[in-house]
């Protein structure tokens, strides 16, 4: 993503070329991040620290499949940056930089490239990270977005899927299912009449929030951690696929929003939907028994809810066993999402 310096001057009502774009849309994104360079070389040069690692993360989101095309430029941003940043965090990773890459069809405005670089410049200061470079190119199919994050990491402190341990307890932040609910109301397959729950629901959807608090506080604490995109009971079971041993999973422990509750009630097929639906971006990880006085603790330093919903166990890898609240097997038409 580099820019001429003269490429803003355009005549009065032409529309803006790439380079163009590039100066009035991306090259203020990257004015806090020296490494960048402004956007006028062809890549970014930036150093680690001596006693530090970097973390490297890449998500990429496609109109109509991660997002819907007419959702708001702003919205799509946040999500795009978040769902990396949520990466990052579950490697214990401190947010650094970020590379963008924008495949747009040429029907796509300067409005809607206004209202993207907003929904990118608010959420850097939230999160305390900077474009760093990327590209930008037109394409004829739908809107295709993708970010690679840079995480610092204490050296040797990146916190892998793979270290669960039989006897670990098993924690989520936050609450799950808001996203999946959302997501069936915004394809309208889920009909909810309170205005505070579906405004709720769907704003889970469209800005996840990424534990990037609690995920750098993890390391030398949680022994395995993943976040949860495909699903919760699928995630766990990539966990312990590669920690290579199961898991019990008590279904009444896991934590649901006050917007999710109303919606569920009773209805175990929406139920079904929030363990299993996707899109939460909270923290999945394990712990030895050991640790929950420290984990509570650092739950409260935060202010990110951490709550333990099973245990990891001797079996099978990637086996996954749901109960009910008293204590049944529980079973699920799906485990969760799967692209192919």
């Amino acid at each position: 993503m580099t820019s001429p310096k003269t490429a803003s001057s355009t005549e009065a009502g032409r529309p803006l070329g790439e380079f163009g774009r590039i100066d009035r849309y991306f090259r203020p994104l990257a004015s806090g991040f020296p490494g960048a360079r402004g956007l006028a070389d062809d890549a970014a040069v930036f150093g680690v620290p001596a006693d530090r690692e970097l973390v490297v993360t890449t998500d990429a989101m496609v109109a109509g499949v991660h997002f819907f095309p007419d959702d708001a430029p702003a919205d799509i941003a946040a999500k795009l940056l978040r769902t990396n940043l949520s990466d990052l965090a579950a490697m214990g990773a401190t947010p650094y930089a970020y590379t963008l890459v924008t495949a747009l069809p040429k029907t796509v405005g300067e409005d809607w490239l206004a209202g993207f670089a907003a929904g990118l410049g608010e959420d850097q200061s939230r999160f305390g990270i900077a474009l760093a470079g990327g590209d930008s190119v037109s394409t004829s199919g739908p809107i295709t977005l993708s970010v690679t994050a840079f995480g610092l990491v204490p050296k040797g402190g990146a916190v892998p899927r793979w270290g669960g341990r039989p006897g670990d307890r098993v924690y989520v932040t936050g609450s799950i299912g808001d996203a999946a609910l959302g997501l069936r109301i915004a394809y309208g397959t889920l009909d909810v009449a309170d205005d505070s729950a579906r405004s709720a629901l769907l704003g889970r959807l469209r800005r996840p929030d990424p534990r990037t608090t609690l995920g750098p506080r993890l390391v030398g604490l949680a022994t395995g951690c993943l976040d949860v995109s495909d699903g919760l009971v699928a995630d766990l079971g990539h966990l312990c696929e590669e920690s290579g041993c199961a898991a019990l999973l008590e279904s009444g422990r896991v934590p649901l929003s006050g917007a999710a509750r109303s919606v569920i009630g009773d209805d175990p097929v929406r139920f079904a939907m929030a363990l299993t639906g996707g899109d939460d971006y909270e923290l999945l990880f394990t712990a030895p028994e050991d640790a929950a006085l420290a984990l509570a603790a650092l739950s409260a330093e935060t202010g990110v809810p951490v709550t333990a919903i099973g245990r990891l166990l001797e079996g099978a890898a990637g086996d996954v066993t749901v109960t009910d609240a008293q204590g049944r097997p529980l079973d699920l038409p799906t485990r969760g999402w799967d692209h192919f």
